[in-house]
């Protein structure tokens, strides 16, 4: 080969690298652009105060209020309390909550040293060891969906027969951790396939705001607290249906809609997501502190301006929406007193 036929040739091979590494930077600066036009930062506002944080550790029954908490992917935690992961049930294994057993909204569990502490009106205290690897573990259904639980044992059984006052056989049940989870989708679709609870309704955490529960209580004769609904963390320093966002009027004139706005909340190093508006039933009518069923109010109240738009019946159908239900995107601790931080893009 010529000197010449040495150039051409040189000249082709340099010609074809450099097309291609041209064309490897256009892709890399189209990727470049196109992050940067699309791509948005987050974008934090403050929208409340956390005032209250309620651990539920046996399912229907009182709330323990906690200075902080952890909070985990199946629901708040604290020491060994951990949310709605005790659970009475039938001798059949069928759950048994304040929706059928009203009085159960005056137990307290708590656990100190090792041991869990029941306790009810006009009832001794009893103590049983949290752990207790010998007892079976029960088949049980919540809402219809398999769990397992730990039966707590003959002593505790009796326990919850003399207090509920029932011709019927009661187990306490303890949801252990290397037990597996039900599926909040099962029950809600609207719930991501991977999400798990223990014996919680449906998601593991719930917010409610002081000024929501304080607006209904201006509708009713008798004013409620926020302990009637059962939320996880309480949020104050913020409107009335703050965490919501108005949407127009129902076929009611008094109805009106509203939608979610708090899609995404920062508290400390928590981010939670919203998935949906919790509906409510029957429970909110038993008063927290004499144990009784209404069957009417703050139910009714409810009705007559919280209910979702036509489009969601077949979601909510004729439920009022109170409260929002929470799925846990990054654990951490939050404490009362933390600042909201309501998170969009």
């Amino acid at each position: 080969m010529n000197l010449r036929e040495q150039v051409v040739n040189a000249l082709a091979q340099n010609k074809k690298a450099a097309l291609l590494v041209g064309g490897a930077g256009a892709a890399l600066l189209g990727v470049v652009l196109g992050y940067k036009y699309t791509w948005k930062p987050e974008k934090a506002v403050r929208v409340g105060v956390v005032s209250q944080i309620l651990i539920h550790p046996l399912k229907s029954g009182k709330a323990v209020s906690v200075a902080l908490a952890e909070c985990q992917k199946m629901g708040l935690k604290f020491g060994d309390l951990h949310d709605r992961h005790w659970l009475v049930v039938t001798d059949d294994g069928h759950m048994v909550t304040g929706r059928q057993e009203p009085r159960l909204v005056l137990v307290s569990l708590t656990c100190e040293e090792g041991q869990v502490c029941l306790n009810g009106p006009n009832m001794e205290e009893l103590k049983f060891p949290l752990k207790q690897p010998g007892n079976p573990i029960l088949n049980c259904r919540v809402f219809g969906v398999d769990v397992q639980g730990r039966d707590c044992g003959d002593k505790v059984s009796s326990w919850l027969g003399s207090f509920l006052g029932e011709e019927k056989t009661f187990r306490l049940v303890h949801f252990e951790p290397q037990m597996k989870g039900r599926r909040s989708a099962d029950c809600e679709p609207l719930f991501p396939q991977h999400e798990m609870v223990a014996y919680s309704d449906v998601a593991p955490v719930m917010l409610l705001s002081e000024a929501s529960v304080k607006d209904l209580s201006s509708k009713l004769e008798k004013a409620v607290t926020v302990e009637r609904f059962r939320p996880s963390i309480v949020i104050s320093d913020c409107e009335p249906y703050d965490e919501c966002e108005q949407r127009g009027l129902n076929l009611s004139p008094t109805a009106l809609l509203f939608q979610d706005s708090w899609e995404e909340v920062q508290i400390g190093n928590v981010r939670l997501q919203h998935v949906m508006s919790c509906g409510r039933c029957i429970f909110t009518t038993v008063d927290p502190e004499t144990g009784v069923i209404s069957r009417k109010e703050p139910l009714e109240t409810l009705k007559s301006y919280r209910l979702c738009k036509p489009s969601e019946n077949h979601i909510y159908k004729k439920e009022p929406l109170f409260g929002q239900l929470q799925i846990v995107k990054k654990t951490g601790i939050l404490q009362v007193g933390d600042v909201v931080y309501k998170i969009s893009r």
